[in-house]
């Protein structure tokens, strides 16, 4: 993979998604999620090039990016607050993480039905130090379907602090022979 073509392209993604103004009838919210989703491509880029700081600077801006599309969607758009956390996580932003966790969870990510709100909230509760609640919440999307569930299953090693298992989740096929 080209990296510095990957980092550079999205960057002129970011831009170009900037100046373009919503078309008719498409959603506002997800316009914005796409500007944000350049800058998470940006700052991946990057951290694979070895650029920590360009990285950081592009994630943070992502994060901040994916909560106005948050701000601006319909309820239960679970995926924002993750997008959040995945960004100022990676971006070594513990502060930021642990306010973006505390909004999803005033907002009721904890009491979110189905897989992505569940794991939203066990993402968020983790952040906060609510371990066993998240290990709670992370058993119960497994059941309901998350996939990868893998996903679901680290989140369940995270929040009962088992290394063996967290191990073995990491070490989970992602697809498996039907879904390519």
């Amino acid at each position: 993979m080209d990296w510095a073509a990957k980092r550079d392209w999205a960057l002129g993604e970011h831009e170009r998604r900037l100046a373009t103004a919503a078309r008719a009838g498409e959603r506002e919210d997800l316009r914005l999620a796409g500007i944000a989703g350049a800058s998470w491509a940006a700052g991946l880029s990057a951290a694979m090039l070895g650029e920590r700081n360009e990285a950081a600077a592009s994630l943070q801006r992502a994060a901040d990016e994916y909560e106005t599309s948050w701000r601006a969607a319909p309820a239960g758009a679970w995926g924002r607050p993750i997008a959040m956390l995945r960004c100022r996580l990676i971006a070594g932003d513990g502060d930021g993480a642990r306010r973006d966790a505390e909004a999803a969870l005033a907002a009721g990510a904890d009491e979110a039905s189905g897989p992505i709100g569940g794991y939203c909230a066990a993402l968020a509760l983790l952040v906060v130090g609510r371990d066993a609640e998240a290990d709670e919440v992370a058993r119960r999307i497994a059941g309901e379907g998350l996939e990868p569930v893998a996903v679901a299953h680290a989140l369940a090693a995270l929040g009962s602090a088992d290394e063996p298992a967290f191990e073995a989740a990491l070490g989970a096929p992602v697809l498996d022979e039907f879904t390519l």
